[in-house]
């Protein structure tokens, strides 16, 4: 894969997880292939993984499980 930043070849994906909203609105997706290049340090979504993001949100009744979530604060 090339990087649409700089031209290099040695792109890699990475997977993350994301969170959308907040309270009771909170959906939580995990491993959202996210497209890293080590020449220019940039990270960046394709135009196919935003379309699926927003339509995992769009329908997250389907495709959400509940599960607890333990949060813990950074002080």
């Amino acid at each position: 894969m090339i990087c649409d930043i700089c031209g290099n070849s040695t792109t890699q994906i990475r997977y993350v997880t994301r969170s959308y909203g907040k309270g009771s609105d909170l959906l939580i997706i995990e491993n959202i292939p996210v497209i890293h290049c080590p020449k220019c340090k940039e990270s960046y979504l394709t135009a196919d993984t935003l379309h699926e993001i927003e339509r995992i949100k769009l329908h997250r009744q389907n495709f959400a499980k509940e599960r607890p979530v333990p949060v813990a604060a950074f002080c």
